[in-house]
């Protein structure tokens, strides 16, 4: 397979066509940014580290049983993926009450909830991608009602996976952003990245954050911090 033509660049990625069609390559950039792109910056090798992770944990939920869009790393920033239509949802999985969710509802950061919670988000920069519910999403025809089901449901399994392994390295799954895509034959599939900038991940012992948070809120130690995830993620990804 070959890359070819620029398709779509977003905030942190930018999509080719490749000679195959239903097969797109997907690179990585270093670009950062938070709050609906209204603060930007540049994590140094963030590109490679959020591609070589993404690919990791999808094969690591393929073997799983989770459908994912993921076909073949091409080298360190690009990835070939199965071509899908967005669906136009942010799914967020909460674990503990951390960022917007402390913000919305006045929940100390760091609440354990006594069973993992979902929220829906509509994709839409223009909007601030506003959270919404299934009758929303239904209404503005994002996704029919037997889509959202399996959407959460796999939302919901891919949380419990996670979980299980961000714990074996040492790492709390606080919460996290997922995006699915619908195949040509209309099966829905994970789609985009898993990386800091889609999770929160706090370490076990420390709680200190390993993830965009430290961009956002000018923390510091932004690129160790992605190390410090990958190192972990390579450890134990073949255990």
């Amino acid at each position: 397979m070959q890359k070819m033509d620029l398709l779509y660049e977003g905030k942190a990625k930018k999509v080719f066509t490749t000679d195959q069609p239903e097969v797109l390559c997907v690179v990585y950039k270093d670009d950062a940014t938070a709050f609906n792109g209204q603060k930007k910056g540049t994590i140094s090798g963030k590109g490679i580290i959020n591609n070589q992770m993404s690919n990791r944990l999808m094969q690591y939920l393929e073997k799983e049983g989770i459908p994912t869009h993921f076909i073949e790393e091409v080298n360190e920033r690009e990835t070939f993926v199965k071509k899908v239509q967005i669906i136009p949802l942010e799914v967020i999985v909460r674990n503990i009450a951390a960022g917007s969710f402390s913000q919305r509802y006045g929940v100390p950061e760091g609440t354990v909830f006594a069973e993992p919670t979902v929220e829906f988000s509509y994709k839409n920069d223009a909007l601030g991608d506003p959270l919404l519910n299934t009758y929303h999403a239904i209404a503005l025809e994002l996704a029919t009602k037997e889509e959202l089901f399996q959407i959460k449901n796999l939302a919901f399994s891919i949380n419990k996976k996670l979980k299980e392994f961000w714990s074996k390295c040492g790492i709390i799954l606080v919460d996290f952003k997922l995006e699915f895509g619908r195949c040509t034959d209309g099966s829905i599939v994970l789609a985009d990245e898993i990386s800091p900038d889609t999770c929160r991940l706090w370490d076990a012992e420390t709680k200190e954050k390993l993830d965009k948070d430290r961009f956002r809120r000018d923390l510091g130690g932004v690129e160790d911090a992605y190390t410090e995830v990958m190192q972990r993620l390579e450890k134990h990804i073949n255990m």
